[in-house]
């Protein structure tokens, strides 16, 4: 079983998630089902097959989750030492053509959201990025050519 690098924030978040499915969404599908069934004829019964359908998705997604947690190795940023960017890392880099300075931290798949500074792990810039010190540069591939950025901070936080 290949284990899944994640935050104890995210994992905090995926947990969260999967209790709320759980506790709450699951029982008020089922009483959906219920009520739907006391209306008659299922084969022509839309609230029925609606309560069916959301009931589908949300077990697909408690097993989704159920299984990224049991592979999920939590690392906690906080407790990295070092001088490498490494899973966790905050980074702040800057554009070594436009002088553009940005700041990210590299978080799993389920936790990254661009617009809030955290990028995949397995993206290319923090492909690009991992391993890297301060002062280092590190060229990334992107759609309009490759990019060259410099390591300026790196915090474990």
């Amino acid at each position: 079983m290949q284990r899944t690098p994640m935050t104890a924030e995210g994992h905090a978040a995926l947990d969260a998630e999967l209790k709320h499915l759980k506790t709450v969404e699951r029982p008020s599908i089922i009483e959906a089902i219920s009520v739907a069934r006391e209306h008659g004829d299922l084969s022509e019964n839309a609230e029925y097959h609606a309560a069916k359908e959301k009931q589908s998705f949300v077990e697909g997604r408690i097993s989704e989750l159920e299984d990224k947690l049991s592979r999920a190795e939590v690392i906690h940023a906080s407790k990295v030492k070092g001088s490498k960017v490494v899973f966790g890392a905050t980074v702040s880099i800057i554009d070594v053509e436009t002088e553009q300075e940005s700041t990210y931290r590299i978080v799993g798949e389920d936790q990254a959201d661009i617009a809030k500074g955290m990028i995949s792990n397995s993206s290319p810039m923090a492909r690009a990025l991992i391993g890297k010190e301060i002062g280092d540069e590190a060229e990334v591939a992107a759609p309009g050519g490759a990019r060259l950025y410099e390591i300026l901070d790196l915090k474990f936080e």
